[in-house]
């Protein structure tokens, strides 16, 4: 793990040794996802380790996963959709892209809209309040909103409550439906894995994407390579894709800790008094595009959870994870929908933000 800083001298030192903090986390962690197991809410390993970062975070940890490990979680989790993804996947896309893309550009005008009315309102600076809407992997946007010279506190507030705000909308929906699969044989299959040849060609897999994406510097660049190559690689039957479960859940609470982490103390104090407007531009946007997700749903035969999901403006890894625990969720459409707009914001959102820097000027 990545050692940080110690507390700050005038915070909350009772968290101050980074083992101490280490330890706190990981017994939180235990607590928090075993309690939510237990309660069979959806994504309960996502969301565990998210609620204890946030708790031991408030409380003055200054503790992150290691820049390299979020980078292997990212390529886990980018295989384990792969591996979900049926055959169909290149006629569900042929069949659809162009629904893809009036969705894909209708969310992004949303935010664009949502990003003018905060500028105009001066509750936010410049193209802060677009970076900080803007639905697709959180660290890729904050990334992006700081080479755009978007204030980077701000934007990252933003993503992360926006993060855990979907996440736990859609997880509440998954179980108000009865969606749901509980996973009750987890701890008898945590070890269980495909061959031992499988395995190694699906790390070797990992391992290339994380290297590539550090070379390439791109954005969420292990969670794209591993989905998109493992798709290809292993619908031509010349990989085969294996993962044990416990692989999956490490994978899992290192992007729960990502997340919760980020909430730090002098973080939300430097967003506090924008926060409830914030908050209510997210519900905003989450509201619009669970309408988006009923016209969807109208035009189209697709079930209402796969299109709220295909819709959420949330992050792609999160939005992965809550899919994936439904065996009736159209996993190869929510994908193909997310990361059609990941890949349009990477594309055209520096573009985006110079025209609404320019407005805002005016």
């Amino acid at each position: 793990m990545k050692k940080q800083d110690p507390a700050q001298p005038n915070g909350n030192r009772l968290l101050s040794p980074q083992r101490m903090q280490w330890s706190t986390l990981i017994i939180a962690t235990v607590l928090c996802g075993g309690l939510l197991t237990w309660l069979n809410i959806p994504a309960a390993l996502l969301l565990g380790p998210m609620i204890a970062g946030i708790v031991i975070s408030l409380n003055g940890a200054r503790i992150q996963p290691n820049g390299t490990l979020f980078l292997i979680a990212q390529g886990i989790i980018g295989c384990m959709i792969a591996s979900k993804m049926p055959h169909s996947l290149a006629d569900t896309f042929g069949a659809h892209w162009l629904l893809f893309i009036v969705c894909v550009f209708s969310v992004i005008f949303i935010c664009m809209m949502l990003g003018w009315i905060l500028t105009r309102m001066r509750i936010l600076p410049g193209t802060t309040a677009f970076w900080g809407l803007s639905p697709g992997a959180a660290t890729a946007m904050t990334l992006m909103a700081e080479a755009n010279g978007a204030d980077t506190q701000l934007v990252a507030a933003m993503q992360y409550l926006r993060v855990i705000m979907v996440a736990s909308v859609a997880s509440v929906l998954m179980k108000v439906s009865g969606e749901h699969v509980p996973a009750t044989s987890a701890a008898i299959d945590l070890f269980a894995h495909g061959s031992y040849v499988a395995m190694a060609e699906t790390f070797g897999l990992i391992a290339f994407a994380c290297i590539a994406a550090r070379l390439l510097r791109l954005p969420a660049g292990a969670l794209l390579i591993t989905l998109v190559a493992g798709v290809v690689l292993s619908q031509n039957n010349w990989i085969e894709i294996a993962l044990p479960q416990w692989v999956l859940v490490l994978a899992y609470t290192i992007v729960g800790w990502r997340i919760g982490l980020k909430f730090t103390r002098p973080l939300l104090k430097h967003a506090a008094q924008v926060l409830p407007r914030i908050a209510i531009s997210i519900v905003i946007l989450i509201a619009l595009c669970g309408v988006m997700a009923a016209v969807l749903v109208k035009v189209t035969d697709i079930d209402p959870l796969t299109a709220y999901l295909a819709m959420s403006p949330g992050g792609a890894d999160s939005i992965a994870i809550i899919a994936a625990s439904s065996k009736h969720i159209d996993i190869a459409f929510v994908m193909s929908m997310q990361m059609t707009r990941f890949i349009i914001l990477v594309a055209f959102g520096p573009i985006i933000g110079n025209i609404m820097r320019r407005q805002a000027k005016r």
